[in-house]
């Protein structure tokens, strides 16, 4: 599978000077900012592991947080700590990113030393207000303060950041414009299973898709069921539940006031234009599940309102859904099925995750509440693969454009051209 795109496959490393950039941005402790979880550092390791192997003089550029995300926007000498305890081997931080001090260190870096640079974000142009508003293009992004300042100290860049691919950043898209450039591990490994899910999936290839995040799960679903990329997706939570209304069920006041509190009603006519076109793909829930008074209670939706708030899908639709993916050969699931935190509306996603984890099928478990769930209940380690990005796959599998990959294959382009 052609990715068109450089890896570590194809670059010289030895004695040279790299900028890696990679997605390290980790959930904190709110009152002691201390990292509460370190899965996305742990998954750059191999390309960090690889460059210092080969010899390479690694400096890691990172973010954490950002200023509209203040409570996650701290330091990263936690990071370097992290890296370093995990790798076995010093880890060297400094609280600058591309000042005289930075530059002096980087280019005092001998052969396998690691240097982690300050969080990018404490520049404005890193951060997502900048991006949004401003919109610099990538050459544009090329001459911005923290690329003009450290690309002529490096030899090569490289990309671990699939998480972030859907943003437009310098240290993301900047670099590529005046550096040879090629992916990482975790990036090249990303790309290809998601390509597989979107373009190449093995037969039938069924979605699950639930949550409260009803914009990504619908572009998800439509660009699925459009391309034909889903053989059938099965829809839950409040993606479920709007699909439910669309289809001309009344799910009952508690529940129509949530909706119409989180201003998710006006996904109803998309969601009808959906069911319409894709009736024999595109399945809603059988039954849901309020819980009243400490008691879990199921209702059909034949018999629809219910008569509280609707926290899970019920033990009918687990059954169908669980049938559909016992038949699947590739299945990718995005969202809990509902409020899978406590005990009474738990049952939905528990049981599902578990028929995945069960399944023979290629599994591909993304988004943080996902893999939450996942880990919750003890069978994260039994998909075929886990995703650390968030928006970024959510526009990857919607088929918009993502500027990290144009950039990247931008970049093999003018360097194969410069090497002929």
């Amino acid at each position: 599978m052609s990715l068109g795109i450089l890896t570590l496959d194809d670059l010289a490393l030895e004695g040279k000077t790299v900028l890696l950039r990679v997605d390290i941005n980790s959930p904190v402790d709110r009152k002691t900012k201390a990292i509460k979880d370190d899965t996305r550092i742990r998954r750059c390791l191999p390309t960090i592991q690889e460059l210092v192997d080969r010899r390479a003089r690694v400096v890691i550029l990172a973010h954490q947080g950002d200023p509209l995300d203040y409570e996650n926007f701290t330091p990263l000498g936690q990071h370097a700590e992290v890296i370093a305890n995990l790798l076995g081997r010093p880890v060297a931080y400094l609280d600058d990113v591309a000042g005289l001090a930075a530059r002096e260190r980087v280019g005092a870096l001998q052969n396998g030393d690691i240097l982690l640079l300050e969080n990018v974000r404490i520049h404005t142009e890193e951060t997502i207000v900048f991006e949004e508003s401003v919109r610099l293009s990538p050459a544009e992004q090329a001459q911005t303060y923290v690329v003009r300042n450290l690309a002529p100290l490096a030899d090569l860049y490289v990309c671990d950041a699939f998480a972030a691919v859907h943003r437009s950043e310098p240290t993301l898209v900047g670099f590529p414009e005046l550096l040879p450039s090629a992916a990482g591990r975790l990036f090249e490994e990303e790309l290809r299973v998601l390509t597989r899910v979107r373009g190449q999936p093995e037969r039938p290839c069924v979605f699950v898709l639930g949550g409260a995040k009803i914009l990504d799960a619908f572009k998800m679903m439509r660009a699925a069921l459009e391309t034909g990329a889903a053989d059938g997706v099965l829809t839950a939570g409040l993606t479920g539940e709007i699909m439910l209304i669309a289809a001309g069920h009344d799910l009952g006041a508690a529940t129509m006031a949530l909706l119409e509190e989180k201003k998710l009603l006006g996904f109803v006519e998309p969601a009808r234009e959906l069911v319409e076109a894709f009736a024999d793909r595109l399945h809603y829930p059988l039954d849901v599940a309020v819980v009243e008074k400490g008691e879990r209670q199921e209702i059909r939706r034949e018999a629809l309102p219910a008569p509280g708030l609707i926290v899970d899908i019920g033990a009918r639709t687990v059954e169908a859904y669980g049938e559909r993916l016992a038949s699947a050969r590739t299945v990718f699931v995005n969202g809990p099925a509902g409020v899978y935190e406590e005990a009474g509306s738990a049952y939905g996603t528990r049981v599902l995750w578990q028929s995945m984890a069960e399944s023979p099928a290629f599994t591909v478990v993304g988004g943080g509440d996902s893999i939450a769930a996942a880990r919750r209940f003890g069978v994260l380690d039994r998909f075929s693969y886990v995703c650390t990005a968030g928006g970024g796959l959510v526009r990857f599998l919607a088929g918009e454009p993502l500027p990290v990959v144009n950039a990247l294959r931008d970049a093999a382009t003018r360097w194969k051209k410069r090497g002929e």
